[in-house]
């Protein structure tokens, strides 16, 4: 085979020593084929860097030939409904239709999603991962050259090019935006245990501005929070101690709604406040919210992009691609310390 040529069907079938068609039913999963044929077609496969056309394999069998799947952990959170929006606008360029599940988190139910997306033989696979999901499953698909793209999140047990927020350097920005007014009395409100890799890398940039401050981080300072209720508890909850926070660290959107609401039916407006992920009508807020903004249509659009350039062919190493964040200033974020000391 030439250097400068792509590998084909019948380089793959040579390769193993069986015929195209065998190498076609294994690949399109179609026709009976032996446990042993079939790993040794996928071997050859992945070493011979051989890609399918995976729209002219659908069209071929009588498959859903335009369709990309999409799993993302909660249709109702603003973010991801961004991140989707992005994905689908770009792909429909290209005649592609954007099917879209919810995993709730959920690892099983991620699966299920994943399997119910390879049996109607998308053409893309694009998963945000659930925590505890293991990726390897899909190890076979991507060896058939299927593009597999992870959001927001990295995968486990499989290599695929993954996307993802500068979610350390965003939360450390905001912090050190905390302290550049004073405050050293910063509290830390969101998901905890740090299970999940944007969970842990946020709270990592939380302690690096800390201590890059010469700030001792205090434990009694982290509180956990998963939805608007439990944000609102954990504010009270730091607010009444004999040394409290004179600020305030929201580690995720929904958490940073539930700190505004209290802050508001309590009066206190005394509380700087910055939060990771934007929030709707974030500048009618009283005072305005300054957060730490993700880029989700940026996301979407490089998700969609390096997909696509997967499905034409790219055969280069999987990789992670960082979207910066941008600290937006609104009014929360810089209110100083000293105007505590009328309370």
């Amino acid at each position: 085979m030439a250097a400068n040529r792509r590998p084909t069907l019948a380089d793959v079938a040579r390769e193993v020593g069986v015929s195209a068609k065998t190498v076609s039913r294994v690949l399109n999963e179609d026709g009976p084929a032996s446990a042993r044929t079939r790993e040794q077609v996928l071997a050859a496969v992945a070493k011979l860097g051989f890609q399918p056309n995976l729209m002219a394999r659908n069209i071929r069998v009588g498959g859903p030939d335009t369709t990309i799947g999409l799993v993302i952990p909660d249709l109702g959170n603003p973010f991801f409904g961004a991140v989707a929006r992005s994905i689908e606008d770009t792909v429909r360029e290209r005649g592609l239709t954007l099917l879209m599940g919810s995993s709730a988190d959920d690892p099983e139910r991620e699966r299920a999603l994943t399997d119910k997306f390879l049996a109607r033989r998308v053409s893309i696979l694009m998963v945000v991962p659930s925590v505890g999901a293991d990726h390897s499953h899909l190890k076979s698909h991507r060896a058939a050259g299927l593009p597999v793209v992870f959001l927001d999140r990295p995968g486990s047990g499989l290599a695929a090019d993954c996307v993802v927020s500068s979610n350390r350097t965003g939360a450390h920005d905001g912090v050190a935006h905390l302290i550049a007014h004073g405050h050293r009395r910063i509290g830390f409100i969101g998901d905890l245990p740090t299970t999940l890799h944007t969970r842990r890398e946020r709270l990592a940039g939380y302690r690096a501005a800390l201590e890059d401050a010469g700030i001792r981080p205090d434990r009694s300072l982290l509180t956990s929070a998963h939805d608007q209720h439990g944000a609102s508890v954990a504010t009270t909850r730091l607010l009444e101690l004999k040394d409290p926070p004179t600020a305030l660290f929201a580690g995720n959107n929904i958490v940073a709604l539930g700190i505004v609401a209290e802050l508001a039916r309590s009066g206190r407006k005394d509380v700087a406040v910055v939060a990771f992920d934007d929030v709707p009508l974030a500048e009618a807020l009283e005072p305005a919210l300054t957060v730490v903004a993700q880029d989700p249509e940026e996301i979407g659009r490089t998700a969609a992009a390096t997909a696509l350039a997967r499905l034409d062919g790219d055969r280069t190493r999987a990789r992670t691609i960082t979207v910066p964040t941008r600290l937006i200033t609104r009014g929360s974020g810089e209110l100083p310390v000293r105007a505590m000391q009328g309370v």
